[in-house]
């Protein structure tokens, strides 16, 4: 399935901000599965929103990379609450994630500058 930069973003948030919560936050409730990972507007929804979700974005982005480089956090411990997680896996798993769709962001990007006369 085709999706706009506006859906990659947001879906990049939210998959970001749950692994982020999953891993600190015994209490945190998953989305639902995928319909909870994907806004269903193609734009953003108002002038602002782009903004607002790339300053969530990065605001979590640096709690994911506090995490990595505290030392009193044991990267190989597994996470209580999880079912065999540890948080070095969660970090991994958000770099992994955020470098494939930043992946297809580039690609839209390169295909929208070839299109322009």
């Amino acid at each position: 399935m085709a999706r706009t930069p506006w859906q990659l973003l947001e879906h990049m948030r939210i998959a970001q901000w749950d692994i982020l919560r999953f891993t600190v936050d015994r209490a945190h409730v998953s989305p639902p599965w995928p319909a909870g990972y994907w806004p269903e507007a193609d734009a953003p929804p108002h002038d602002g929103a782009w903004a607002t979700s790339v300053e969530a974005f990065h605001g979590d982005l640096e709690e994911v990379k506090r995490l990595a480089s505290d030392p009193a956090i044991d990267l190989s411990a597994r996470i209580e609450w999880g079912t065999g997680q540890t948080v070095l896996r969660e970090i991994l798993l958000v770099a992994d994630h955020n470098a494939y769709h930043l992946g297809q962001l580039m690609l839209i990007r390169r295909a929208l500058e070839a299109t322009r006369v």
